[in-house]
């Protein structure tokens, strides 16, 4: 792999379909080795947009206007991330010659939970929760009877928890349609309907496919509220079986999407060692925030270097580690952040601030970061450095 410099004919071009938090820390890493980055997303002045060469603002589920930056940019890489995006034009375009990271077979898959459950489940035979896929009210009803309650309700496109809830009687179905059809990326539609699993921990395996061959970090939990992540920690502590079986199903998924790159792989885990595969990512996955801290290479910059086509010779894990995000209280322009002295102030801890132009109500705006003697240890010390961060609007 040949990487020219930035700005002049021989750039090599990546362009980021996505510019959040996540896609901001790629920018960086891809910026490190040398790439040109262009920032697209639905709105200005978004994470990525504030560090990349330059940007354009569209609506990305518009596959016309999506294929006019595309034809405009020429990108190298194209690199999808986020889920709300027209992938039926990718997959278009990648048959005409655009690489699209890791494939756009794999952007089109993940892009909604049917066809990456279809695929886990029905395609390559692992073990997942009960399952059922509704587009009417009266559908979700007869797909909870057959399933059986408690079920979990989600929108079939949707991130952060947006869209998603738990039914426990037949009382809470119809408030759970209305709030998963308020919640989907792409609005009202389709749903999908899981069995409620007790599940004895809950973790992702970031998994890495290279040039050089596919590899693991270690196992990440994590805590979610409301279908959205709140703390992740690593390493997990796992069975000998148990991460065998984790591995084996981490590598079946992302061998069947293909392509280089970081995976994100959500996995169950239950009693007697039994685990299930639950959902995929394939690209940086939010819970892995914590690897700023604990490894020597990120989950971003070893995406970075993977989409490239450079080789990883090792993921090497340094600390014990934890993350802990900070959501925003209430609707906000322009936020001001307070209390930086207090959270840095301890010995092992950083915080990124996200620099979104505006809050909502629970959008994740930072992340505190911390390392320690155990996990235990250091997710404490995330979690108090989270409780020291507080956010208020500009002149207030």
């Amino acid at each position: 792999m040949s990487i020219g410099t930035p700005l002049t004919p021989s750039a090599t071009r990546v362009l980021m379909l996505g510019s959040g938090e996540l896609g901001k820390e790629v920018a960086i890493e891809l910026m490190r080795l040398g790439a040109e980055v262009i920032a697209c997303d639905r709105y200005e002045g978004a994470p990525a947009m504030q560090v990349a060469h330059r940007s354009h603002v569209l609506d990305m589920l518009d596959g016309d206007a999506l294929e006019r930056v595309i034809r405009m940019e020429r990108p190298a890489l194209i690199v999808p991330e986020i889920e709300a995006i027209a992938t039926e034009r990718l997959v278009q375009l990648e048959a005409a010659g655009w690489n699209v990271v890791p494939t756009a077979t794999a952007a089109f898959l993940t892009m909604n939970r049917e066809g990456i459950r279809r695929l886990a489940a029905e395609e390559l035979g692992l073990a997942t929760t009960p399952y059922a896929f509704a587009d009417s009210y009266d559908e979700l009803v007869q797909a909870a009877e057959r399933i059986g309650l408690p079920v979990v309700i989600k929108p079939i496109m949707s991130s952060s928890g947006k869209g998603q809830s738990v039914a426990k009687t037949a009382n809470d179905l119809r408030r759970c349609w209305d709030y998963a059809q308020s919640g989907g990326r792409a609005g009202e539609g389709r749903i999908i309907v899981e069995g409620f699993v007790k599940f004895v921990s809950e973790i992702t395996l970031l998994t890495l496919r290279t040039i050089n061959g596919t590899q693991f970090c270690d196992p990440i939990g994590h805590l979610q509220v409301d279908g959205d992540y709140v703390e992740s920690w690593q390493p997990h502590a796992l069975s000998p079986l148990q991460l065998e079986r984790a591995k084996a199903i981490a590598a079946a998924v992302t061998a069947r999407l293909g392509g280089y790159g970081i995976f994100g792989v959500e996995l169950f885990l239950l009693e007697d060692d039994q685990v299930l595969f639950s959902e995929v990512s394939p690209r940086p996955h939010d819970t892995g925030l914590v690897t700023i801290a604990t490894q020597v290479w990120s989950e971003f910059a070893l995406h970075a270097r993977a989409i490239l086509g450079l080789p990883v010779a090792q993921i090497v894990r340094h600390s014990n580690g934890a993350s802990a995000a900070f959501k925003a209280p209430s609707a906000c322009v322009a936020p001001v952040f307070d209390g930086l002295e207090q959270v840095l102030a301890v010995p092992g801890v950083d915080v990124r601030l996200f620099g979104k132009p505006e809050s909502t109500p629970g959008r994740r705006m930072a992340v505190v970061t911390a390392t320690g003697d155990s996990v235990e240890h250091a997710r404490h010390k995330a979690k108090t450095g989270r409780a020291a961060l507080s956010m208020r609007p500009a002149g207030a």
